[in-house]
Formats: C-alpha cells, sequence, structure tokens
C-alpha cells in the first residue's frame, strides 16, 4: 500500500523513547496552563450548552457488516472511526433550551438521514444498533483476526488505516501479550488486535457547565445516574451469532449480558492491565474541577503523537493544548471532562468545561435517541439545582448499579437516594424520583410540559422492563422454542431489529 512507509513510520514514533518523554512533557505544560485557566474563570461560559455524538455501522443489502468506502466520508457529514465499517455522527453543540433542544433533534434526524442518503448510493444501509450481530460474508473470526505486519507493525485489515489507531493497537498488543481476548456466556473471542472493539457502538451525550466551579456536583450526579439510565437503555445482549456454537445451551440466552458493548470495550482496551486499572473504567468522584485535569496528565500514556502544523478542526483555545487533548483521548472512562471546546451561548473568545456522558448504547431510532439525551441533560441540571441528596449515595453503590446494568438491564438491582433523603432500590421510587427531577432540570432550561412530555416519552415508558436488550433476549428464545439454534435464532432477531430500526416509530412501540 503507498501509506505504508508513512503508517509504519508514524507508529515507530509513537514508540519512541525520546518523543514519549516530550509529549509528556509537554501535556504536562499544557495542563499547568488549563488548571491556571481553570482557577481564574476563563473555561466559565455564559450558559449550558448540550450536544450529541451518535455511532452506527454499515450493512449490505442483505444485511451483512459491510465496509464503508474511504470517498464516502468525503460526500457525507459523517466521520470515520476505528473499523472500517463504522461511522459516527455529531449534533454540532447549541444552547441548553427550548430552542437549543429542538435543533438537537433536527440536527441528529438530518445527519442520520444525510449518512443514509451518502450510504445508500454505496448500496450500505447505516444501522443504529449498539453491537453488529449478522457477520460479514467471511464470518466473524476472519474478519476480527485479519491482521498482516508490515516492518514490524501489525495492521489490522479491517481497521482505519490511521496512524492513531494503528498505533494503540500496536501498543494495547505490546501491553497484552499480542492477543485481546474478551469472555461472555457461551463465546470466547481471541484476536492479535483490539479490532474485537469495533463491535460496539454508542452515543455520548454532552452536557457544558457554565460555571466551572459546579463542575464535580454536574459530574459526581452524572456517576449515580449511569445505573438507572443505562438499564432503560441497554441494546447489546448478543455478540456476532457465528460466536456461538450451534449447540450452545440455551441458557446462554438468560446468562448472557445486557450491555456486552461495555465488557467488550472494557477487555478490548485494558488487556494487559491490572483488573479495575486499565484505561476504561468507571471513574472516581471529583472533588475540584481540577481534578480532570490532573487525572488525564496522571493517566497511563499511550501511543503518543507530538502535535505539527496546523490542527484545522480544533476551536482556538484546543490548538494551543494539543498533546493534553491527544492524551485526554486515550482516557476512557465512563463520565469524563472534556476542556477547551468552543463556547456556545456566549459572544466572546474562550473555552469551556463539558461532561461526556459516555455510558450509553446506540439506541434502535433517532426518536429514542433524542429521548436519551434529554433525560441526561435534565437529569443532571435538575439533581444539582435541586441539590439532590442522591449525591450522597456512596460511590461504591454508583459503580455496582452501573455494573449490575451491564449485567442485568432492566432488571438490575438500583442504587438510589430519593429527594426525601430515603435510600432505595425500588425500581418505581427511583424513577419516580428520576424523571420528576429530569423535568425540573428541562423546565430550567425553558421548556413547556408538553415539550418535556414529548421528549421523555419513549424512554419513560421503558419502565415496564421493555428495553431494547430484553426485546432481543426475547425475539432470540421464540426463535430458539421453534427449534433454531442459538446462532440462527440470534440471525432472526437481528434481521426483524434491521427492519424496524432507524424508522419513524419510536421502539417501545415495536
Amino acid at each position: 500500500m503507498g501509506d505504508e512507509p508513512d503508517l509504519v513510520a508514524a507508529v515507530e514514533r509513537s514508540t519512541d523513547p525520546e518523543i514519549r518523554e516530550e509529549f509528556d512533557r509537554r501535556a504536562r505544560d499544557q495542563a499547568v496552563r488549563i488548571r491556571d485557566d481553570i482557577v481564574s474563570g476563563r473555561l466559565d461560559t455564559d450558559d449550558f450548552a448540550v450536544g450529541m455524538e451518535l455511532e452506527a455501522y454499515a450493512v449490505d443489502d442483505d444485511g451483512r457488516l459491510a465496509s464503508i468506502p474511504e470517498a464516502a466520508f468525503d460526500r457525507g457529514g459523517f466521520a470515520k472511526e476505528l473499523g472500517v465499517h463504522n461511522l459516527e455522527v455529531n449534533s454540532e453543540a447549541t444552547p441548553f433550551d427550548a430552542d437549543g433542544l429542538a435543533k438537537q433533534a433536527d440536527r441528529i434526524a438530518e445527519n442520520v438521514a444525510d449518512a443514509r442518503t451518502v450510504l445508500g448510493d454505496e448500496g450500505l444501509v447505516p444501522v443504529l444498533d449498539a453491537m453488529w450481530t449478522i457477520p460479514p460474508a467471511g464470518g466473524t473470526d476472519t474478519y476480527l483476526g485479519a491482521v498482516e505486519e508490515r516492518s514490524g507493525v501489525v495492521v489490522a485489515r479491517n481497521m482505519r488505516q490511521h496512524p492513531r489507531y494503528v498505533a494503540l493497537d500496536n501498543e494495547i498488543l505490546d501491553r497484552s501479550g499480542g492477543t485481546i481476548t474478551v469472555d461472555a456466556p457461551g463465546a470466547r473471542l481471541s484476536y492479535p488486535t483490539i479490532l474485537a472493539e469495533s463491535l460496539a457502538t454508542s452515543i455520548q451525550p454532552h452536557l457544558q457547565i457554565p460555571e466551572v466551579d459546579d463542575f464535580p456536583d454536574y459530574f459526581n450526579a452524572a456517576l449515580r445516574t449511569t445505573g438507572p439510565v443505562l438499564s432503560l437503555s441497554s441494546n447489546s445482549p448478543f455478540l456476532p451469532a457465528d460466536c456461538y456454537d450451534a449447540a450452545a445451551d440455551p441458557d446462554v440466552i438468560e446468562a448472557t449480558l445486557h450491555e456486552h458493548r461495555i465488557r467488550v470495550f472494557e477487555e478490548s482496551i485494558n488487556a494487559g492491565a491490572p483488573r479495575g486499572e486499565g484505561k476504561v473504567r468507571f471513574p472516581r468522584d471529583l472533588a475540584a474541577a481540577t481534578d480532570v485535569v490532573d487525572r488525564v496528565v496522571a493517566d497511563e500514556t499511550y501511543a503518543p503523537v507530538l502535535a505539527d502544523g496546523d490542527a484545522p478542526d480544533a476551536s482556538p483555545y484546543r490548538s494551543t493544548i494539543r498533546e493534553y487533548d491527544h492524551k485526554r483521548g486515550v482516557h476512557w472512562r465512563w463520565v469524563r471532562g472534556v476542556v477547551g471546546g468552543q463556547p456556545v451561548g456566549t459572544e466572546r473568545e474562550g473555552a469551556s468545561l463539558r461532561i461526556e456522558y459516555r455510558p450509553l448504547p446506540t439506541q434502535p431510532t433517532v426518536r429514542d435517541t433524542v429521548s436519551i439525551q434529554a433525560l441526561v441533560v435534565g437529569l443532571l441540571r435538575g439533581l444539582v439545582a435541586a441539590d439532590h441528596p442522591v449525591l450522597d449515595l456512596p460511590w461504591t453503590a454508583a459503580r455496582d448499579c452501573f455494573y449490575d446494568a451491564v449485567a442485568h438491564g432492566p432488571d438490575a438491582e438500583l442504587a438510589w437516594i430519593t429527594a426525601d433523603g430515603d435510600r432505595t432500590t425500588d425500581p418505581d421510587a427511583v424513577y419516580d424520583d428520576l424523571f420528576a427531577h429530569a423535568r425540573r432540570g428541562l423546565r430550567e432550561a425553558g421548556l413547556g410540559v408538553d415539550a418535556i412530555d414529548d421528549y421523555l416519552a419513549p424512554v419513560e415508558r421503558r419502565r415496564d422492563g421493555t428495553v431494547p436488550s430484553a426485546w432481543k433476549k426475547d425475539r432470540v428464545r421464540e426463535a430458539a422454542d421453534d427449534g433454531a439454534t442459538l446462532p440462527e435464532a440470534i440471525e432472526v432477531m437481528q434481521r426483524t431489529y434491521l427492519d424496524r430500526a432507524g424508522g419513524q416509530t419510536p421502539f417501545v412501540d415495536w
């Protein structure tokens, strides 16, 4: 390939001890400036703002996973991701008010429609889903395990040939002894690349916080909401169908996690790291906004790249902190702080500090995505505005609730403290309080009652356990009961999902 020398050279530079030392020095120096800017108020903004990242994957007209041609990214309003089958659409940030949320809904819909049009010209369809399960024609193992060695650099054939991805792959492979393994009920994946991570797709609501002194409260509130919100949105119970043996025990259906996406991401990226200390994990509470910066600096450096030349896509502020920003990009936590974006809702030059809420799977429709976004941003704003006692929930309880939602989805053991100060695991009590405070936050943003009800209805109606992962399990169980093998049953389920995903009907009305 024509780019091989450049790709290999870029990976070799990322492993050069002198480059790594210089990268860390620059990141530390930039972090000092950021800390000073946080303390001085430079990262304060005039208002809240919201945004969204939405990841998806492409299939062909037979519903099988398919690669997206490079030319499609030049024509569409979507970006590349790790796998050649992945894409990401973003909604540009808007003020957190009635008009801003309406624009978010319009932009998400328009961007998904644009992706559908552009990919349609290539004979492909973008799928709003959290994990692909119908493999490409050659099979999952062949697809995810295909690698070649170029001058000592491992290159996964179905990974985007971007130096950052390839360098990261080689860094993690070196730390893991050359093999990435993901375990699941009834299946075990093992590959000489991190490409298994490309199984998983997610949505990531963002919330810009106006006063950085308040940032720890919003961050810590976000941690305590992850379990209950994930239990309403879980959507990735099954790995690709051909990862399971045809004679697999039907009990696998019951045993499988509701959110395998979380396990796949953690085990792919954390390979070789001590348990609980990998890059992907549930973060600790913040005591001060500057903790956001200190944690990035303290995090292990993976695949460093020294900034060189212009950064056309960066905000003016972020263009001055490029090494820090690169390191923050591989500081994977299920909630994290992002420094330096162009402020929204302010006329002056500056920067911002925002929450990136990362634990949520891609949802079946745009309407569901917009509903989850409104729930998250409304809930965080409402909890902090109310000085809600859930912030006193022990961190360990919040963490355990999150991972219980990963395992059990709508049947998770929730952990919450109500507005009256009562500790509870009762789902009705939890969700009564949770949605009440989401409504409060949306009212604080200037939305009327009817608009709030319209935004929240698709996700609030899931309180009875009607969530995507449970729907998928039910469809697989029905097919298995009718005599299908587990791989066949998963494919039957997924084809029904593909027929409905991306449409106008909210998931709860399927």
